[in-house]
């Protein structure tokens, strides 16, 4: 089984931190961050994985597949608008770098940290009440026949939360996990 190296945890848990700062006061990651991100924690498995006695081809595998199976939801969530193109890129990074079984304990993490926050978050902004309703009406409408639906929830009804401090979190807890238990 592929375990990333010490140096690999430390890149991406650099560039997650990076990242959830970024997002939070700017509301997007940035490109250009990503990109780097994924070129040194390329660089990094190549380096650890090829002196670990990985063959170059099962690496680039283990990238492809981590982060093709860590996007998954995440692409699916942002085609409905759920979450950003920086987000789902970053989680792709974070596939690459950390292979699919960490990448998808990353994902999962993140997921859960926003579902603990997102109510904290909601009560605190005063806004629980109101978003029950449009979480209820976003589940009624798609059953309701199309003559008796409401219209459409505007999008200013609705409340963002910014995903890469989740991520950051989830990476977080994944390398404490990881090298607490490789000791």
């Amino acid at each position: 089984m592929f375990e990333p190296s010490i140096y690999t945890l430390a890149s991406i848990l650099v560039l997650t931190a990076i990242a959830a700062a970024w997002d939070f006061y700017t509301g997007e990651i940035p490109n250009r961050l990503v990109f780097i991100g994924a070129l040194a924690s390329a660089a990094l498995l190549v380096w650890s994985g090829t002196s670990g006695g990985l063959g170059i081809t099962k690496l680039v595998l283990v990238m492809f597949a981590g982060a093709v199976l860590v996007t998954i939801v995440p692409a699916l969530l942002y085609r409905a608008g759920g979450i950003g193109g920086g987000d789902l890129k970053l989680l792709a990074v974070v596939g690459a770098a950390l292979g699919p079984f960490l990448g998808l304990e990353v994902e999962l993490l993140a997921f859960c940290v926003a579902a603990l926050y997102a109510p904290v978050r909601l009560i605190w902004d005063g806004k629980l009440v109101q978003s029950a309703k449009t979480i209820a009406q976003l589940a009624i409408r798609p059953l309701l026949p199309k003559h008796k639906r409401p219209a459409p929830i505007a999008l200013e009804e609705m409340t963002a939360l910014r995903f890469g401090p989740a991520i950051f979190v989830g990476a977080l807890l994944t390398a404490l996990h990881h090298i607490g238990s490789a000791r």
